[in-house]
């Protein structure tokens, strides 16, 4: 199934933990044949927290009792191993593909990133568009995800080849739609609109928006300060006809617990956070099975 080329010879050594070139792709979308919905995950721009999103939906259908799986194809910035707390795994094959890594015993949700494959996590990916083509066509024909509720799927921020490149190979399956995630401010949701436009291009459906950073939550008090500004990504919703998922504040336990890669939905289920989050989860998926 693979071309491994022998360490050292391709990439200035970027890949050298699992494979350097990307010849040709083997083309067969059975990995995805037990996968039920598959929702990218978009933002315009860089910064507005889409993979702490991405992390924490993926928390909350698991403790709902779904079997999700993550996609992390932002590949200049792969930071959802991270986020879960999962290190550096070796990737393994077996004889349907790659074998993605699992974040629990349970083996509920299960994570492919090109972070497992970097021998240096401070190296950059410099690659050119064909390239960044093929690791995402490998990513996305290639890994066994086995049985899944929701495949997510971490895009880069904006528009360009990797995001046609997912979409190209993830339709021979099929997309459920998007989810686009904002921060409230109009530069934010300036550049959602243009997401949007993407998606309508591709014809992407859009799950709904979903406004992070919408206001601060005191660690002491619990009172909720608008930093930001507020509601924009609700108003950007109303004006484009998208359904309006919710809002997750500025929380700093939240922040500390994506810091240190543990699970914030099980470790803070008294805290506002966690009830937008799970609530946004359940909508979610609701529109899911209704589609």
């Amino acid at each position: 199934m693979y071309n491994i080329s022998q360490p050292g010879k391709h990439n200035n050594h970027v890949l050298p933990r699992f494979c350097q070139t990307f010849l040709s792709v083997c083309g067969d979308h059975g990995n995805l044949s037990q996968v039920r919905h598959v929702v990218l995950v978009l933002s315009g721009k860089g910064g507005v927290g889409k993979s702490t999103i991405t992390t924490e939906l993926a928390l909350a259908l698991r403790h709902a009792g779904k079997k999700v799986g993550i996609l992390d194809v932002d590949l200049c910035g792969p930071s959802i191993p991270r986020m879960l707390g999962v290190g550096r795994p070796d990737v393994h094959q077996c004889d349907s593909g790659w074998v993605p890594v699992y974040t629990d015993a349970q083996k509920s949700l299960a994570l492919m990133s090109i972070g497992f494959l970097l021998e240096d996590p401070d190296e950059a990916v410099v690659w050119r568009g064909p390239k960044k083509t093929a690791m995402i066509a490998q990513f996305v024909s290639d890994v066994a995800w086995g049985e899944l509720d929701v495949l997510l799927v971490d895009t880069p921020p904006g528009t360009s080849d990797e995001h046609l490149a997912v979409l190209e190979n993830l339709k021979k399956h099929r997309v459920d739609g998007a989810v686009l995630v904002t921060t409230p401010q109009a530069v934010s949701t300036g550049d959602v609109r243009r997401e949007i436009t993407f998606c309508k291009k591709t014809g992407v459906r859009i799950l709904g928006i979903i406004e992070n950073m919408s206001g601060f939550v005191c660690p002491h008090c619990s009172d909720c300060s608008n930093i930001f500004s507020k509601g924009g990504g609700e108003e950007l919703a109303k004006l484009t006809g998208s359904t309006f998922l919710g809002s997750v504040p500025l929380d700093p336990l939240l922040s500390t617990s994506i810091e240190e890669g543990k699970d914030f939905m099980q470790s803070f289920p008294e805290s506002a956070t966690f009830s937008a989050i799970s609530s946004i989860s359940q909508t979610l998926f609701n529109s899911l099975q209704t589609a």
